[in-house]
């Protein structure tokens, strides 16, 4: 019986984490977009800190903040590889860009309205 299953090896799992933190600087450093869901994710932060949220409103900013950051770096990935593979106008290119640029959006427009949910009762209080 051939076994062709590798054994496990703790130099390969740690170079398989190098490259998904090279892929989180390759992110940091060409995506514009992804630099931006940062920023806003860090003023979120603060606000959270400022107003001491509660634990469960920690945990949605966690989900849609992290589905956020992960549909951009899709979205970048799919950008990487259409470009590499095509050198002008494709149609399935453009129908797969604009896709994966719907998915951020998508998961954009819920961590706004979940954000707004969490934060709007949070301003009234100081308010009002």
């Amino acid at each position: 019986m051939n076994d062709s299953r590798k054994k496990f090896s703790l130099s390969e799992r740690m170079r398989s984490f190098s490259y998904a933190f090279r892929g989180i600087l390759v992110l940091v450093k060409s995506g514009h977009n992804f630099r931006i869901h940062l920023v806003i994710l860090l003023t979120v932060i603060i606000a959270g800190i400022a107003f001491n949220i509660l634990l469960t409103d920690w945990l949605w900013i966690l989900v849609v903040s992290a589905l956020v950051l992960v549909s951009e770096a899709f979205n970048s990935a799919i950008e990487f590889l259409s470009d590499a593979v095509t050198g002008g106008m494709d149609e399935r290119i453009r129908n797969a860009k604009d896709t994966a640029a719907a998915a951020v959006l998508i998961s954009a427009t819920a961590a706004i309205i979940t954000g707004l949910i969490i934060f709007i009762p949070e301003l009234l209080k100081l308010f009002c």
